[in-house]
């Protein structure tokens, strides 16, 4: 026991080190501007008028290092009042790291600090509970799928709500099925508590809803023993702890103001008129708005994801999504390696019967929430299906325990030595399914491959080939004016060929998605590339 605890800390501390490094030349990723600068105003405005489509919990804790580096950020500009709600948290954003005075570099560091901490704490938590429930051998082996997942180690850097999702969804099903073993006030009251502050982390989260309301009625068929008031009583702390959190966002929030911008995203919502009008009479009382403003966000969620997002896709551009999109990414994005631990684990587990009621429960999840992400039309990242992912690694490695060690050694080194070969591009990693993380933008890109991380790269080959201009199409959250300053001027397909004798940079997300218009490329090569997203031409 000793011994396996000794090595997962030097697992998850080797864990730790790769993602600080890996992270220092990264810029700001598309999402992480709008969440840096919200979880900022939370804590210092106590107001939570930017980005109310995704709830305070992670952009919270991100924060808080924040709160020591003496920050300037007004919110006496026209961002803050301004009609278009979706447009503040950008401009906010954009002020706070690139338009007063700070040091970005300094605010992104901090700020994704306390994410990749939360990656550690995850890791020890699948480590104990696969080690609880499945033994030491189990647990290390998992820890180290974990450890060694590019999809893992790319979105534990970055101040999104990715990572605490796939936190929240494992934790929410490891207390609920404890709930259900013993039935106890104790076990309820933990239940209420972990997917409380689960649904302050991700609202689809309520997706779980119905698979715990399956479950249940799969424990009263079983032996009637449920005590349906505890759980009751579950339901009710966790809906107290969104009240809880959500009192300090609409504190400073003026309530004209909030009412004002509900009907504004909420006005267009046809699909759920009966829903809004809930949440404008809960906003219109001055109780129950906390309660109203994370309605008001989860709506906006709700609508977001109905109306999906155009995406590249397999040389596809549409925002009706693909049945294939995930399992494609599934068996792309992640290590060669694992695909061949997860077929050792079928055949193990159809030749030992490995099919216990627990296997039974976290497959049946597995299964569930893959089924619901191949029916949404959101297709923007394999990080959406994250929250799978730990419940694979345990099932996967509680199979293949008993496989000579040798063998398990021999692919855990591979994994190991693909991570070193590809960092610091964890963001943009493909397999060699894929053609590896050069080629992964023909597969799929946005946060798959190009989410603007590579803007400082741009900056230090700017730099190195002394360089006075250069012509940009980006995309990202990096600000480059702030990076660049004079040495760039934004240019785009519709303008033509830049000027002869000069270096055109555009990311991958923005060329992939306008290839066609992009004519004055196709008999081009790249001449170099600023990190691995973001290609530069000469001409």
């Amino acid at each position: 026991m000793r011994k396996s605890s000794l090595l997962a800390i030097f697992i998850l501390a080797g864990m730790i080190f790769v993602m600080i490094e890996s992270s220092k030349n990264d810029s700001a990723t598309f999402d992480e501007i709008a969440h840096i600068g919200a979880g900022y105003s939370y804590l210092q405005e106590k107001d939570g008028r930017l980005n109310p489509e995704h709830p305070p919990l992670i952009k919270m804790f991100s924060a808080i290092p924040l709160l020591f580096l003496r920050l300037n950020f007004s919110t006496n500009q026209p961002f803050w009042t301004t009609e278009n709600v979706n447009d503040r948290q950008w401009a906010a954003g954009n002020s706070l790291l690139y338009e007063s005075g700070n040091d970005a570099d300094k605010i992104l560091f901090w700020s994704r600090f306390p994410i990749m901490a939360l990656a550690v704490l995850f890791g020890f938590f699948i480590f104990w509970w696969a080690r609880k429930n499945y033994g030491a051998k189990t647990a290390i082996l998992s820890l180290l799928l974990f450890a060694l997942s590019p999809t893992f180690l790319a979105h534990s850097r970055l101040v999104t709500t990715d990572l605490g999702a796939a936190f929240a969804f494992f934790a929410s099903v490891v207390f609920f099925l404890k709930f259900l073993e013993n039935n106890s006030k104790k076990s309820a009251v933990y239940f209420g508590l972990v997917f409380g502050l689960s649904l302050l982390v991700k609202f689809s989260l309520v997706i779980l809803i119905p698979f715990f309301l399956i479950l249940v009625i799969w424990k009263l068929i079983e032996n009637w023993k449920l005590k349906i008031g505890n759980l009751a009583l579950a339901m009710l702390i966790a809906l107290s702890i969104i009240c809880i959190f959500y009192i300090p966002l609409v504190w400073n929030y003026p309530p004209e103001q909030n009412l004002a911008d509900a009907r504004y995203t909420l006005g267009s919502y046809k699909t759920a008129q009966f829903a809004s009008k809930i949440d404008f009479w809960l906003l219109s009382n001055q109780i129950t708005r906390p309660l109203g403003q994370y309605l008001h966000g989860f709506l906006m969620a709700a609508q977001r994801t109905a109306g999906g997002n155009s995406a590249y896709f397999l040389g596809e551009i549409s925002s009706d999504g693909w049945t294939s999109y995930f399992p494609v990414l599934f068996f792309t994005k992640e290590q060669i390696g694992l695909y061949i631990l997860m077929l050792i684990a079928i055949v193990f587990s159809f030749k030992r019967r490995l099919v216990s009621r627990q296997n039974a429960i976290l497959f049946s999840f597995i299964a569930y929430y893959w089924v619901w992400s191949l029916w949404s039309p959101l297709n923007i990242g394999i990080r959406h299906i994250l929250p799978t992912f730990p419940f694979i690694y345990i099932l996967v490695s509680g199979a293949i325990n008993k496989v000579r060690p040798v063998f398990i050694f021999a692919i855990f080194l591979w994994m190991a030595i693909e991570i070193a070969f590809v960092f610091p591009y964890f963001i943009s990693y493909y397999n060699e399914f894929a053609g590896s993380f050069k080629n992964g933008y023909r597969v799929a890109t946005d946060s798959n491959y190009d989410w603007g991380q590579d803007l400082k790269r741009l900056k230090f080959w700017v730099e190195e080939k002394n360089i006075d201009k250069i012509y940009l199409d980006y995309f990202g959250g990096g600000s480059p004016k702030y990076y660049l300053g004079d040495k760039y001027e934004f240019w785009r397909y519709e303008k033509g060929s830049p000027p002869a004798g000069s270096y055109f940079a555009v990311s991958a997300n923005s060329l992939v998605g306008a290839e066609k218009l992009y004519y004055w490329l196709e008999n081009k090569k790249p001449v170099a590339r600023a990190g691995s997203s973001i290609f530069i031409f000469s001409f």
